[in-house]
């Protein structure tokens, strides 16, 4: 047999054992992009949602970035009798660069101020960030309409109180001449002095922020509660998924999203603990246990007139703001929420 003839013949059974070739991949189609929309087509077809959106827009304009521009006296002498105008207050006022920041880093009361703060704030992380979450938890499973409107109205009612108000409600209750002081000292016991010691003045102060602002929170979670898909829970029930697991793996990853946003703004909140709320207890604690930077900015610029330090105290609760906002959002992403600042 010739060479031609044996290639011939062995050509079939090498077509047979060789692979099929894989498919090739679908050709991809050039997505074409959509014309863009005139500014003036734009204008008129979203004019009614800029005109809601315009008083917010103008608020934040006057009493927050209009204000903003006035941080460059944390880098001056500022003195507001330098000219005949703030503008020229601004204009004649000594630039002395980071020695407002040096005056406030060497100030051993701003490091107390500061610890004061951030330890208020990791307590009632821990201890009233989740009451909100729990109780609207629970109020939602109430079943009687009534009853569910009649609570919330309750808890919901101090949210709009002052606090002048809310702390005299404690004083009253909680005080050396309160309902419960003379309850005890009518039964033979001593009472404490809770308005008064410094030692539990952050369980005080969490207390009262607890009976003014969980109804706001509970609104919040309620809201949320009300957008997860009930027939989720009657298919969980079906599979036979107790109230626990139900919970566990319906109720808090439909929540997870509001509760990373909420937490994310707290952080970036953390160095504002309240102003009125220490300034009208300061006197009785003492200042090592009630003093906050927002307290101590008051007491050390406000009223001695040092501007420029108080306001380097503000612009560094500014930066430590953003700071913590900016990690929180990271560890959001790294959950896979989309958190406050959605990723590039």
């Amino acid at each position: 047999m010739s060479t031609s003839e044996t290639t011939v013949a062995a050509g079939p059974s090498e077509e047979l054992a060789r692979p099929p070739a894989p498919p090739a991949p679908p050709s991809r189609r050039r997505r074409r992009a959509k014309p863009r929309m005139p500014f003036r087509a734009r204008l008129r077809r979203d004019w009614p949602l800029l005109l809601m959106v315009a008083p917010a827009g103008l608020l934040l304009l006057v009493f927050h970035y209009l204000p903003a521009l006035g941080n460059v006296v944390a880098f001056q002498d500022y003195n507001p009798y330098a000219g005949d105008s703030p503008l020229q207050a601004f204009l004649y006022s000594e630039w002395i660069g980071f020695g407002n920041f040096e005056t406030l880093f060497g100030d051993p009361a701003f490091w107390e101020a500061l610890w004061n703060t951030l330890s208020i704030t990791a307590f009632q992380l821990v201890f009233f960030f989740p009451l909100p979450i729990a109780l609207a938890i629970m109020l939602n499973s109430v079943l009687s309409a009534k009853l569910r409107t009649f609570v919330q109205t309750v808890v919901y009612l101090p949210h709009f109180f002052s606090w002048v108000l809310v702390v005299t409600f404690f004083v009253q209750m909680l005080g050396g001449a309160g309902l419960l002081s003379q309850e005890l000292r009518q039964a033979g016991i001593e009472p404490p002095g809770i308005m008064t010691n410094p030692d539990t003045f952050i369980v005080l102060v969490t207390a009262e922020s607890v009976w003014k602002d969980v109804g706001w929170g509970m609104i919040v979670f309620l809201a949320a509660l009300a957008m997860i898909d009930t027939n989720l829970y009657e298919q969980s029930a079906v599979d036979g998924a107790g109230r626990w697991r139900r919970l566990w793996h319906i109720t808090l990853p439909g929540l997870r999203p509001v509760i990373v946003l909420l937490l994310i703004l707290r952080l970036g909140d953390a160095l504002s603990v309240g102003f009125e709320q220490f300034l009208l207890q300061r006197d009785a604690v003492g200042r090592g246990a009630a003093e906050v930077l927002d307290t101590f900015v008051y007491h050390h610029s406000i009223t001695t007139g040092d501007f420029g330090f108080g306001a380097a105290a503000g612009l560094f609760k500014a930066a430590v703001g953003l700071v913590l906002i900016l990690v929180a959002n990271r560890f959001a992403h790294m959950l896979g929420e989309r958190g406050l600042i959605s990723r590039s």
